[in-house]
């Protein structure tokens, strides 16, 4: 059953669907009225519906069931990548919404081959944003993560106080053997609370931003004995926490 994510609360159990998810139910799935889809309010709540009537400008859906299943990780994570090259990022953001991620962050780091281009901001944040939302409707998410436009590794920090719990994967911290700062972190924290999870770009971090994340209360933390690339260490982490929180329990 396809899911679709719309922008408004349903009025008296009823959705208006309108824009692309109106074109892909009408033209790429030639749905008909009767037919039945997912809907998933901005509160995420989702519902069984049938199509009730098919416009020119929207698609209506009638409530059939609510669904009570919540589908999200019960703690917030936010992934910060530093920038890397190609199209890395973007599997981060698809592979990391369909593992249930929260937000993403990208941020210009030190050792960042990719140079942030203002011009091109817009088309490059939609374009994460749609991937995003695809990967959330696959997945069977409740909720669509977030897509903050990248900044700055300064403007990182000062937002890092709004977090929770605050973790940087630093690969010398898992050539040194260090095992226990991710695994003690994940155990003191509770139901609803946030984590920031920082990475590097493919060069890792530079000293110099080691020491500022320690300056701002991060952990420093290894993620096992083998060295993980840029676009696999968020997957890796992002597992590790759905085991940790939804199969050990």
């Amino acid at each position: 059953m396809q899911r679709y994510f719309v922008n408004k609360k349903a009025n008296e159990d009823r959705f208006f669907i309108d824009e692309e998810d109106r074109h892909h139910i009408v033209k790429v799935m030639r749905m008909q009225i009767g037919d039945q889809i997912i809907c998933v309010d901005p509160e995420g709540r989702q519902a069984v519906c049938r199509l009730a009537e098919i416009t020119d400008e929207s698609v209506v859906a009638d409530v059939v069931q609510w669904i009570e299943a919540i589908p999200e990780l019960p703690i917030l994570i936010t992934i910060a990548s530093g920038l890397p090259k190609g199209d890395k990022l973007e599997w981060i953001i698809q592979k990391g919404t369909e593992l249930g991620a929260h937000q993403f962050l990208p941020f210009s780091a030190a050792r960042s081959v990719v140079k942030w281009d203002e011009k091109k901001a817009a088309k490059k944040i939609d374009r994460w944003k749609k991937i995003a939302k695809e990967a959330a409707e696959q997945s069977h998410r409740a909720v669509m993560p977030k897509i903050v436009s990248p900044m700055n590794f300064k403007a990182l920090m000062g937002i890092s106080k709004d977090f929770d719990y605050k973790l940087a994967a630093f690969e010398e911290e898992s050539r040194n053997g260090e095992i226990s700062v991710f695994s003690s972190t994940l155990q003191q924290m509770k139901k609803g609370e946030s984590l920031l999870l920082v990475f590097g770009p493919e060069g890792g971090l530079a000293d110099e931003e080691v020491q500022q994340l320690r300056n701002y209360g991060f952990g420093l933390c290894g993620l096992g004995p083998r060295i993980l690339r840029t676009e696999t260490a968020p997957l890796y982490s992002l597992a590790a926490i759905s085991y940790h929180f939804e199969l050990l329990r």
